[in-house]
């Protein structure tokens, strides 16, 4: 691994959100509980702050918020049928052995490949020598991409997904099966191809980070949509019967353009826990120079809303990490005063806005605010179309950035109460309306003083809570 290069202090270097000590880091890969610790693994270029020849990077964990770095476990082989890279993959414990399926890439080719680990620890693997246990694509499809992998167990039979799209279709998940893990066959397309081609994902060439599991009785399947702007991470919920996958209820993950790639495990709870690559959302050129790229996501807990629609609330491990706490009742909080916030860093901090359910107005909060006003960031949420919309347009001068307008609806009844929890970790902005729906954004402000936070319209507001975040 290279010796990470020296750099001085980033002010938008998040401290308790998962990022590496240097370099570049993307997807999440791997995810598992093994043995009661958690297990994160990530593509991982460990030669510089952009994307290159991809690596698996490795952490763990004790409670999902407090991480601790460990060797690379995937590097490429230059003999080997991921001389070019080892792409996304998942975990899966075969015959309690813990088994990575991940995509290796030599040249143009793109192919199915194992490793497995002896120790209980994950930090030592072995390549399987018959790599690619996957060696050509489907002869009968005319594919556009073949890459990365969700796997389970049905019936004695292993299935595993494989992200992929049909020239002219669009994207689609290709089902393959195995007795015995290593040995594959193809199955079929797991959605009807004319489905694929219709819907929210209809202008992707190809699904990237396919991830299928079952959820409250139904299943889901999570999907990256490549080549397709604005970027897009789409869920399906439906019903899974005879190897195909009937959706019935479609949505975007994540309208923030920052949140991309997810993937869950099921802990031992029996929880479905995902993490997601929140992107860089500033140029190449400003990433090298800071000397690091890439954050995760906040862990967030999967569940199934009423109305059939995904919901994604942070993990309660999260609060552990709250320090100093303060309470402002809605009648003490003053339009476009900053906050008192009592010695709390105000770019590290979780606010919880909650509203009064009669309120019919527009609240807006700025964080990241600078004293004159230039840079800020605002999460305001229109009470009466029910729209939370996150806007990072005015995040910073500088000319490296980009910034956006995020908007999602709130789903319930127009009295219920309404919440905002909203996290700040220098750059990365995380808001969940009703601890249900999800944006992420990215903000770099460039004036040290942009740590305030002011309400527009307090009238509405019946609290807020404040707390300072540990590192």
């Amino acid at each position: 691994m290279t010796a990470p290069v020296e750099h001085l202090p980033d002010p938008h270097r998040p401290t308790w959100h998962f990022v590496l000590p240097a370099n570049w880091m993307n997807d999440p890969n791997g995810l598992c509980q093994w043995k009661g610790t958690y297990h994160l693994f990530y593509q991982h270029n460990p030669h510089g702050a952009f994307w290159g020849t991809m690596h698996w990077g490795h952490a763990r964990s004790k409670d999902l918020v407090h991480w601790e770095h460990m060797p690379i476990a995937l590097a490429p082989d230059p003999d080997g049928p991921d001389a070019d890279g080892c792409f996304s993959g998942c975990m899966a414990n075969v015959d309690g052995v813990a088994t990575m399926l991940y995509t290796g890439v030599r040249g143009d080719a793109q192919l199915t490949c194992i490793a497995t680990s002896q120790d209980d620890d994950l930090i030592t693997w072995e390549k399987y020598l018959g790599n690619p246990v996957i060696a050509a694509l489907p002869a009968e499809l005319d594919t556009t991409i073949f890459r990365d992998h969700s796997v389970w167990r049905e019936n004695g039979i292993w299935y595993q997904i494989i992200g992929s799209g049909i020239r002219g279709v669009g994207g689609t998940a290709l089902l393959y099966r195995s007795s015995n893990f290593y040995r594959w066959e193809f199955v079929d397309s797991l959605v009807e191809l004319d489905r694929v081609s219709q819907g929210i994902g209809k202008g992707a060439t190809g699904w990237e980070c396919p991830d299928f599991f079952a959820l409250d009785g139904r299943h889901v399947l999570v999907a990256s949509m490549w080549d397709q702007e604005p970027i897009v991470v789409a869920y399906f919920v439906g019903d899974y019967a005879d190897h195909r996958f009937t959706p019935t209820h479609e949505g975007v993950l994540d309208p923030g353009t920052a949140y991309y790639a997810p993937q869950t495990l099921t802990d031992e709870a029996g929880r479905q826990i995902q993490f997601g690559w929140v992107r860089e959302q500033r140029s190449t050129e400003a990433q090298i120079e800071a000397g690091w790229s890439g954050v995760m996501s906040l862990p967030r807990v999967l569940s199934l809303l009423p109305d059939g629609s995904l919901a994604a609330t942070p993990a309660s491990e999260v609060e552990t990490l709250r320090g100093r706490h303060v309470r402002l009742p809605g009648g003490q909080i003053v339009a476009g005063e900053p906050l008192p916030l009592d010695g709390i860093s105000g770019n590290s901090l979780e606010l919880l806005v909650t509203l009064d359910p009669s309120f019919r107005e527009t609240v807006a909060i700025e964080v990241l605010r600078s004293e004159d006003g230039g840079e800020t960031t605002i999460i305001s949420f229109d009470a009466t179309s029910g729209t939370l919309t996150l806007n990072t347009t005015g995040a910073s001068h500088s000319g490296q950035v980009e910034g956006g307008v995020y908007a999602l609806r709130h789903v319930g009844h127009s009295d219920d109460a309404v919440t905002l929890r909203i996290f700040v970790d220098h750059s990365v902005v995380e808001v969940f309306l009703n601890d249900a729906r999800p944006i992420t954004a990215r903000a770099y402000p460039e004036s040290l003083d942009a740590t305030g936070v002011t309400v527009s319209t307090p009238e509405g507001v019946a609290s807020i809570d404040i707390w300072e975040m540990r590192p």
